[in-house]
């Protein structure tokens, strides 16, 4: 990976429109992947991807137009038999 692909922290949070102590926040607490090289923080396009899908409310859909969803359990709840 070249190094023009790696983001710092600034433009992370300028691009999520978080204040860069939000982004630094991530990195410590191991939420957000980054490389320190000296300078300061550098996040990798495939880090700030993982970071974004693990944020996610749902699932990304498929190429295809499907989502990964989880099974529904609110049929099978419903058709369990009441506790007496």
């Amino acid at each position: 990976m070249s190094r023009e692909q790696y983001q710092t922290v600034k433009e992370i949070a300028d691009l999520l429109k978080v204040n860069e102590a939000t982004v630094r926040r991530w990195i410590k607490d191991g939420e957000l992947r980054a490389i320190d090289i000296g300078k300061g923080w550098r996040i990798g396009p495939e880090d700030l991807d993982a970071f974004l899908e693990g944020h996610a409310t749902r699932p990304a859909a498929r190429p295809n137009g499907e989502t990964n969803t989880a099974p529904d359990l609110t049929e099978a709840q419903s058709t369990k038999e009441p506790k007496n």
